[in-house]
């Protein structure tokens, strides 16, 4: 083994697990969600609570100042105290002594300074700037204060109470409450449709493939050990599809070796010279031909395999109505109404033809009816008969069975109706139940999932 086939064995990139991908997906959503929350703390930071140099106070400092200048000596008192605001308050002084402020060692704040002297046009100017840690005890409770010398040796003091510029506290936490759950509310949204994705896909797959055998496989995306799951679920459908295909061979030709010693069996019937015991052979035959023929249909049902496809529910329901009205039956639709249903439109018309034809051979006469929901659509088929013992119900889906006493065993079929109809269903993620209505008779529903 090379060297370089060495390094690459040793240095294979690790399989990436669902385990891996969602422990790897949290710590990049934890990792963006503190990058967001610290751009948005930034954000509040430089707009809800601006630095001093960016509030614009420094530059309304400058102009009472020069205001002040420039006023006469006996209207500076009152021009100071008519320039302060709720923020802060002014006042002149004829000489520092007046004010009572103490001496710092470091006066000049670092930016306040420069900028000051710029507005005011004195670079010499004596600017005194104090913190509360500044002030005497007498006036701690003033907060911030800032002394300016103007140019004829007279000062004028400027005191805040406390930082007011930019919103106040509550409001900025509000501000940093509201972007933080906006980030955690995105971040996590993000993270989980990156992670439900592969398995929305794959569920979607298996869905699609329950009402669709020819449905395309799945596409092998997401951690290894969903693309295993993936794989193996696509080698599944392909054998199923490959049993489909060997059972409709298998039965087509049993369904021609079947059919020929039963025609063989019908002609050397005819040589037989007891008329009673030909019309019993004969009858045999038929019988037997009947079946054979209902249980190879039933097994190679065409419509298990029709593709999918949009079509109008209750558009088709009105069809096979109409189809039985013109062959004299009394069938009646209630509740038409359009319904666009993705499905197997054959499949589903062989269905309600069965279950109308039992309600009209055993009833008379029928009623269909059509209820569309935000999950499902359900098809009811209601008609007057006998009904069937509640003991029976579920055993009628069973192949071959026939009831005897309750429904006419002379009104024809040979068990397999019934179990064709549920089988269609089934393969369409749907159900058929039958139960018996208080007013008498059968109700047969058929209930289809949307989407």
């Amino acid at each position: 083994m090379s060297v370089l086939a060495w390094m690459r064995l040793r240095l294979r990139r690790p399989r990436v697990t669902i385990a891996r991908w969602i422990a790897l997906t949290t710590l990049s959503a934890m990792l963006v969600l503190l990058g967001l929350k610290w751009a948005s703390n930034l954000l509040v930071g430089a707009w809800a609570q601006p630095p001093l140099m960016q509030s614009g106070l420094i530059e309304r400092l400058a102009t009472v100042t020069r205001m002040l200048e420039a006023a006469p000596v006996a209207l500076r008192p009152e021009l100071a105290r008519a320039a302060g605001d709720p923020s802060y308050t002014a006042r002149w002084f004829g000489q520092w002594a007046d004010a009572g402020m103490p001496m710092l060692d470091e006066p000049e704040f670092r930016d306040g300074t420069p900028l000051l002297r710029r507005l005011l046009n004195r670079p010499q100017a004596q600017i005194l700037a104090y913190e509360p840690a500044d002030l005497p005890e007498h006036i701690a409770g003033s907060g911030y204060a800032l002394m300016i010398e103007l140019s004829d040796r007279s000062w004028v003091l400027f005191q805040a109470p406390s930082r007011s510029w930019g919103l106040d506290g509550w409001a900025r936490t509000l501000v940093v409450i509201a972007l933080m759950l906006v980030s955690s509310v995105g971040v996590a949204l993000l993270a989980t449709r990156y992670l439900a994705r592969p398995l929305e896909r794959f569920a979607e797959g298996a869905r699609r493939f329950g009402k669709d055998f020819n449905a395309p496989p799945i596409p092998v995306v997401g951690p290894h050990d969903l693309r295993q799951a993936i794989l193996a679920f696509n080698a599944t459908q392909a054998q199923l599809k490959h049993f489909l295909n060997d059972r409709t061979q298998m039965l087509a030709a049993i369904s021609h070796d079947l059919r020929a010693p039963l025609t063989r069996l019908r002609l050397r019937a005819e040589f037989i010279d007891d008329p009673q015991l030909q019309a019993k052979l004969f009858k045999d035959v038929d019988e037997m031909q009947a079946m054979v023929n209902a249980a190879l249909e039933f097994f190679r049902d065409d419509a298990r395999l029709e593709q999918t496809t949009a079509f109008d529910l209750g558009g088709l329901l009105q069809t096979v109505v109409d189809d039985f009205k013109d062959a004299g039956a009394c069938v009646v639709f209630n509740n038409p109404q359009r319904c666009v249903y993705v499905g197997r439109p054959v499949g589903i018309r062989r269905v309600l033809v069965n279950l109308i034809d039992n309600a009209l051979k055993y009833a008379g006469e029928a009623v269909v009816e059509l209820r569309v929901r935000a999950e499902q659509v359900q098809i009811r088929v209601l008609d007057r008969g006998p009904g069937i013992p509640p003991a029976l119900q579920e055993q009628v889906f069973a192949p071959f069975f026939r009831i005897e006493g309750s429904r006419n065993p002379q009104t024809g079929g040979v068990g397999l109706g019934l179990p064709a109809a549920r089988a269609i269903v089934l393969e369409q993620g749907g159900s058929v139940t039958l139960r018996n209505r208080r007013e008498g008779g059968l109700e047969a529903r058929v209930e289809l999932p949307m989407g």
